[in-house]
C-alpha cells in the first residue's frame, strides 16, 4: 500500500472539514492535487472512501476504518518524533490543547507560561470548547489533551484531577440577593444578566441549565472578559455567573458581592483528559505531568 503521510494528513483534513475543498485548504494543497491524492487512495484500496454530496463529503465504511488507522499512524509518528527530539535540536514539539472557559481564563495562563518558559522549543495551540465537545475531540484524536468538567461522560478517556471549578452569582451591593449566603439558580434565572459573548463555553453551560428549567436567559449586555462583566454588574444593571476564582480575584477591585449557587451543577471538577497517555509523544506527557503537578491536593 503506497500511502504516505501527506495522504493520511490530507484525508483527515478532508474528514474534519467535511469537503475535499476544505481539506485541501487545510493541507495547503491545490484542489486538483488533493482530489488526485484521494482518488489514488481509493484506487489503491479498490473501494470508495468518501461519498460526494451537494453538501460536502461523507465517509464510507472503508473511509471510517481508514480514518481510525490514519489517526493511529500519525499519532505514532508524532510519538516517535517526541522520543527522538532529545537527541537533536532540529525538531520542535506542538501540543493541541482544548479547554473550557474556566480553565482557559483562570487556571491555565500562569501554569502554561511557566512550562513554555522552561521549554522554548514547544508550542501550544489552545482552543476554547464546550466540555462535551472536548471529550468527543479527544476520543476522535483531533486534540492531544483536554481540560474539561468532570460532570460529563468521560468514558474511554484517561483523566487526572486539575482544579475545582465552582460557579457563583455576582450581584451589585444594593441587590437584595447580596445579603444571601446561597441561592438556587431557579430563583434568579428570570433576572437581567450580564454575561460573556456568545460562543463562550461557560455561557453555553449556563444556558443549558436554563433550558432544563424551561427558561431562556435575558442578557442586558455580553462582554469578552470576567473583568468587564463584573464592572458592568457593579453599575447595577444586572447580575452574572462567573467562576469563584475570578470573582474572588476581582472583588477587591469592584464594588460587587459574591453569592454561592446552591445547585449541584455549580460545583464541578476540572480534569485533564487524553485518550491514551502512553501513546502520546514524550513532550506531551511531560506537559500533562506539569499540569497535574500543579493541581491542588484533593484531600
Amino acid at each position: 500500500m503506497r500511502f504516505d503521510l501527506v495522504d493520511l494528513r490530507l484525508f483527515l483534513h478532508v474528514v474534519e472539514a467535511g469537503s475535499i475543498t476544505g481539506g485541501a485548504e487545510r493541507a495547503h494543497l491545490t484542489l486538483q492535487s488533493a482530489s488526485e491524492r484521494i482518488r489514488g487512495m481509493e484506487q489503491e484500496l479498490g473501494v470508495p472512501l468518501l461519498r460526494r454530496t451537494k453538501l460536502g463529503t461523507r465517509l464510507t465504511e472503508a473511509g471510517r476504518s481508514l480514518e481510525h488507522h490514519a489517526r493511529v499512524v500519525l499519532a505514532q509518528v508524532e510519538h516517535m518524533r517526541g522520543d527522538l527530539r532529545q537527541y537533536g535540536d532540529g525538531l520542535r514539539g506542538h501540543i493541541r490543547l482544548l479547554c473550557n472557559t474556566s480553565a482557559l481564563s483562570e487556571h491555565l495562563p500562569s501554569v502554561m507560561a511557566e512550562y513554555l518558559a522552561a521549554h522554548p522549543k514547544i508550542s501550544i495551540n489552545v482552543e476554547e470548547r464546550l466540555s462535551h465537545e472536548i471529550a468527543h475531540a479527544i476520543r476522535a484524536r483531533t486534540a492531544d489533551i483536554g481540560i474539561l468538567a468532570n460532570s460529563i461522560n468521560l468514558e474511554g478517556l484517561e483523566c487526572v484531577p486539575f482544579r475545582e471549578d465552582r460557579l457563583v452569582l455576582v450581584v451589585p451591593p444594593g441587590d437584595p440577593l447580596a445579603e444571601r449566603e446561597a441561592v438556587p439558580f431557579a430563583e434568579v434565572v428570570d433576572s437581567p444578566f450580564i454575561g460573556l459573548v456568545d460562543g463562550s463555553a461557560l455561557q453555553e453551560h449556563i444556558a443549558e441549565q436554563a433550558r432544563k428549567l424551561g427558561k431562556r436567559i435575558s442578557y442586558r449586555v455580553q462582554l469578552r472578559s470576567f473583568e468587564a462583566v463584573c464592572r458592568m454588574i457593579e453599575s447595577g444593571i444586572g447580575i452574572g455567573i462567573v467562576p469563584r476564582n475570578a470573582a474572588l480575584r476581582l472583588v477587591d477591585g469592584f464594588d460587587i458581592r459574591v453569592v454561592d449557587l446552591s445547585d449541584s451543577w455549580a460545583l464541578r471538577g476540572l480534569v485533564i483528559c487524553t485518550r491514551d497517555v502512553a501513546a502520546l509523544p514524550g513532550f506531551v506527557r511531560d506537559f500533562i505531568a506539569h499540569l497535574s503537578g500543579h493541581a491542588p491536593s484533593q484531600a
